[in-house]
């Protein structure tokens, strides 16, 4: 989902260049400093390594307009860019590098917050903008080839996941890290209640879990912990004033008294080939996987770094861009994503609402749409941490909309794409953006299905593959 699980490089760490946006082998060179830098006692919170993601350098983006949580810091501001949205066109085609005219959602009054909230930018530009995500008209159908006889399309493609194998077979998961970072490791001694304030600061969403008693990795800290503890809440609402006293150790109980799955636990050495960490991922279903070094002396731990699926994408994307551009299918002719049992939600629904289908439905992202069924928005997993601030949940009643101006002024918001997109447009828009999903829209901007960067890396790894993903 998720990906800002990086906090920006601190002061006195001058800020380098992400690690994709250059070729790998230039950065060997480097590896003896961050090892160096990365070494000492094993971390508790507060000791040891301390990283996420590094500082977000500037890469080249197609110009688009401030993300919603920057338009709309208040009722005020909000109400006035609406006014100020009802006097332009309001055409429902895409326009380069703006977001579309805002569709209005159910009607409610007196709301403090607008009854809808625009994604930042629309990335179905025209071809002739020069962007990869161009709407490409739907490919006439033409009768298949016999298997003995494969198009040039095929073969290309073909060609193309073989070749980016290849290089994740080459490289290793050390090679996705960046120059220089920090790492925010939680202790499990913490109160949940702080791990919270810890990540809203350091804008990230999810922290390698430390357990200074045993001296090893305990785990992730995640967005999905915390919608545990709200399932936990609902479900015994006596133990309520217990919440503010639970730990991050005391997860595990929580996970079994409403019957959830433990937190993961998965992690891989950094100098492992990065195709056994992707493979490992899609075993099991994590989206971020630790790197997790061990003494041969002694046999103790050091958390390294965490790797997020968008992070590999995106390494793949920069150092693979010749492979990629192969990648010429329609993303409906490769059946990417999902299309059917959508589930779906309005700007006037509760968060509370959102958590409890996100459980029911084992997903971390609902489609925000109209009556309808114009995409809005989408609300994310994520999207609960700013929800709680503070231990605040009785703001879980709260709508959707009001709850998605709670976002940092950094986020991404949504990017879409139409079923006639390529695959290598969709690469091309990873490494340009910080993309976590898409969804996947008509040219009415109605909600088609979406598109998970989990349906990405398993088609880039397996498809076409008999055996199934291993460790």
């Amino acid at each position: 989902m998720d990906d800002r699980d990086v906090a920006a490089a601190p002061p006195s760490v001058q800020p380098s260049d992400d690690p994709t946006q250059t070729n790998v082998d230039a950065r060997s060179a480097s590896r003896e400093h961050v090892t160096a830098a990365m070494s000492g006692p094993a971390p508790g919170f507060g000791s040891g390594p301390s990283v996420e993601e590094p500082q977000k350098p500037q890469e080249p983006q197609e110009p688009r307009e401030p993300p919603p949580s920057a338009q709309l810091p208040t009722a005020a501001r909000a109400r006035a860019q609406a006014s100020n949205s009802a006097t332009r066109s309001s055409t429902t085609a895409p326009v380069p590098g703006r977001a579309p005219a805002p569709v209005p959602g159910h009607e409610q009054p007196a709301l403090r917050v607008p009854h809808f909230v625009a994604p930042s930018s629309y990335l179905r530009f025209k071809a002739s903008h020069g962007s990869a995500m161009a709407a490409a008209a739907p490919e006439p159908i033409s009768n298949p080839s016999p298997p003995s006889s494969p198009s040039p399309l095929d073969k290309d493609q073909r060609q193309g996941l073989k070749a980016i194998r290849d290089f994740l077979k080459v490289r290793t998961s050390y090679d996705v890290l960046p120059l220089s970072f920090r790492l925010i490791v939680m202790d499990t001694n913490l109160l949940i209640k702080k791990t919270l304030n810890i990540l809203i600061q350091n804008s990230i969403v999810s922290a390698p879990v430390w357990d200074s008693q045993r001296g090893r990795f305990a785990g992730i800290l995640t967005a999905t912990d915390y919608i545990n503890v709200i399932q936990y809440y609902c479900q015994f609402p006596d133990e309520m004033s217990k919440l503010d006293q639970f730990r991050l150790s005391s997860l595990r109980d929580i996970e079994r008294a409403i019957g959830a799955t433990p937190i993961e636990t998965v992690s891989v050495h950094p100098s492992r080939p990065l195709y056994e960490a992707c493979r490992r991922m899609l075993k099991t279903r994590a989206r971020r996987i630790p790197l997790v070094d061990v003494d041969d002396e002694t046999g103790k731990e050091t958390v390294i770094s965490v790797i997020t699926q968008y992070r590999i994408l995106k390494f793949i994307a920069v150092n693979n861009e010749h492979n990629t551009v192969m990648l010429k299918k329609t993303v409906r002719d490769i059946g990417l994503g999902t299309y059917s049992n959508l589930a779906t939600l309005h700007m006037d629904d509760t968060v509370l609402d959102a958590v409890h289908l996100m459980v029911d439905r084992n997903i971390s992202c609902v489609p925000i749409v109209d009556s309808k069924n114009r995409v809005l928005n989408a609300f994310e997993a994520v999207d609960v941490i700013p929800c709680l601030r503070g231990g605040a949940y009785e703001e879980l009643d709260d709508s959707i909309g009001e709850a998605l101006c709670k976002r940092p002024e950094d986020s991404p918001g949504i990017y879409t794409c139409g079923e006639g997109d390529r695959l290598d447009s969709l690469f091309d828009t990873i490494r340009k953006s910080r993309v976590h999903r898409l969804i996947v829209i008509d040219d009415d901007n109605k909600l088609r299905g979406v598109i998970s960067l989990s349906d990405i890396l398993k088609y880039v790894l397996v498809h076409g593959e008999e055996d199934s993903p291993q460790q």
